[in-house]
């Protein structure tokens, strides 16, 4: 059963500070996209690339969570470096997200292939190299079945993470790597063997969808109910570059446990123009273990982010809170972009709103 919206954080930290339950915030991000003019910006005289202010106004959030996802919509790894379509950015780029605060990259999306398997096999050194963890692509199946499910101990909570997409762009791997496609039967499997291996929480994060449609479509509404009844306690999507609703729920086939699902979080930074893919939406997911033992999605939120241009005076694209963008010339299009974002949200989500303020 869920509680009332405005009660849960109080009940959550009495609960925890009285009854010592184990209890954890965790961040799922969009699209984290390169683009030519993100690249121009960042690009410094010798040939590095800089990405200093992109994320100093979100790291806040991030930080105060306890783990932070984010799906890594490009490769990364050596030069040249491009924008769409076909995808390649510097390390240092994904260096800064995880300076950032994110903890996770989401590697498995239609984009992934833009270098071919070479690009994807030096995406996942460049990775390695930095700590960064990172799951959705493999250089190989016997290194995807040492991985997977990638479980993570989260203040207690032991939760796993899995990550697929539709395509890969008409690309296909080679020379053995190996990337998570939809596959219903590879999911169950995954899904079946992270709860022989103790994971409280399944998270599946899932590139899917139509681009630039503000609803999702029926084939992920099918999939949503399937990974629904199969137990999945998450569904975080990705793919459309634009926001689609959220829902926190009771899980219809699984009684003792919530279902928290979002169809799009859209772009989290990119060089996208349009008013619905200029910003997007990070998700706020707190879990609480109660007397019984079971680990539970107890409150989710969500928090409108808003990407700025480079005012070409050598200043990076910026990620901030939409409501927060205080620049003349880009206050009135974040504005529409949140009047655009809420319609949705307010008419669509169950149970999932706008998270207050810090």
């Amino acid at each position: 059963m869920l509680l009332p919206t405005h009660l849960l954080p109080l009940v959550i930290s009495l609960l925890s500070l009285i009854m010592g339950y184990d209890e954890a915030e965790l961040i799922f991000a969009g699209d984290a996209m390169q683009h030519s003019a993100q690249l121009d910006a960042a690009r410094r005289p010798g040939g590095s690339y800089d990405y200093s202010g992109c994320f100093d106004s979100i790291a806040p959030l991030l930080n105060m969570a306890d783990f932070a996802v984010v799906n890594l919509e490009t490769p990364v790894g050596d030069p040249p470096y491009t924008g769409y379509p076909c995808f390649n950015a510097p390390e240092s780029f994904a260096k800064a997200l995880s300076d950032a605060g994110f903890d996770l990259m989401l590697t498995a999306n239609n984009h992934t292939l833009d270098r071919r398997s070479k690009g994807l096999r030096r995406t996942i050194s460049a990775l390695d190299d930095s700590g960064i963890a990172h799951i959705g692509t493999y250089v190989n199946d016997s290194t995807r079945n040492e991985t997977v499910p990638a479980i993570f101990n989260i203040n207690g909570i032991h939760t796993a993470f899995l990550n697929y997409t539709y395509g890969t762009n008409g690309f296909t791997p080679s020379d053995d790597v190996v990337v998570n496609y939809i596959e219903k039967e590879q999911i169950r499997h995954d899904v079946q063997l992270a709860r022989f291996n103790h994971a409280d929480i399944v998270i599946v994060c899932i590139h899917w969808g139509d681009e630039y449609r503000l609803l999702p479509n029926s084939n992920q509404k099918e999939l949503a109910d399937w990974l629904e009844e199969l137990g999945v306690d998450m569904v975080i999507g990705a793919h459309p570059h634009v926001i689609q609703p959220m829902e926190l729920r009771p899980n219809r086939f699984h009684p003792d446990r919530n279902f928290f699902l979002v169809y799009s979080l859209g772009n989290f930074i990119s060089n996208m123009r349009t008013p619905d893919t200029r910003g997007g939406a990070m998700a706020s997911v707190r879990l609480l273990r109660s007397n019984d033992g079971i680990a539970r999605i107890v409150e989710a939120s969500y928090i409108p982010v808003f990407t700025i241009a480079s005012d070409r005076q050598g200043s990076n694209y910026r990620v901030v809170e939409a409501e927060k963008v205080n620049i003349p010339v880009w206050r009135e299009r974040a504005a529409d972009f949140l009047k655009r974002a809420r319609n949705i949200f307010d008419n669509h989500n169950i149970n999932v709103p706008r998270k207050n303020a810090y």
